[in-house]
């Protein structure tokens, strides 16, 4: 059942990474989402400050120090694959739900085709939270919102998958 309910998480993020789909969406789609656009947020201000720590610490020296990834991250290096992407709201972050997200961190990029390391045997669950915490603060309210009925869409589809 745990290696089901992994997969269905690695399946629903990659279904959100296709290249064509990377840019925000625009102010228009955003209006016809059902999300609030000043949603509450799932963390709290202390999360964002311990995260803001260790994001400098595991994440900045790929990612930069305020999320702003990779120069030319769109474009894939010569080893085929794409540098860090920006995790500031502007690249493909916002796509995944948060359960995809923790399990990047956790075991990083590399089982998908990816190059980012696995930070499960360095961070526990909560480090890992509150980075993300630190990540998410850097989205704007539209971009959250959008985020946010995404995750709760993907959760909805994960629960359903559990039950069969």
């Amino acid at each position: 059942m745990r290696a089901s309910i992994t997969t269905v998480i690695a399946c629903l993020g990659l279904a959100g990474c296709d290249e064509t789909a990377v840019q925000p969406p625009e102010p228009a789609n955003l209006a016809m989402s059902h999300a609030a656009p000043n949603a509450p947020r799932w963390y709290w201000p202390e999360q964002v400050a311990k995260g803001a720590d260790l994001y400098l610490a595991y994440c900045a020296e790929c990612h930069g120090q305020n999320a702003e990834g990779t120069p030319n991250w769109r474009q894939p290096g010569p080893d085929g694959k794409y540098p860090p992407p920006p995790l500031n709201g502007s690249a493909h972050t916002w796509h995944h739900p948060l359960a995809m997200l923790r399990q990047t961190v956790r075991i990083g990029g590399v089982p998908v085709g990816g190059s980012m390391p696995a930070f499960g045997d360095k961070l526990n669950n909560d480090e890992i939270d509150a980075i993300l915490a630190w990540v998410q603060s850097h989205w704007s309210d539209q971009i959250y919102a959008f985020w946010r009925e995404r995750d709760a869409q993907s959760t909805s589809k994960l629960r359903a998958a559990a039950r069969d």
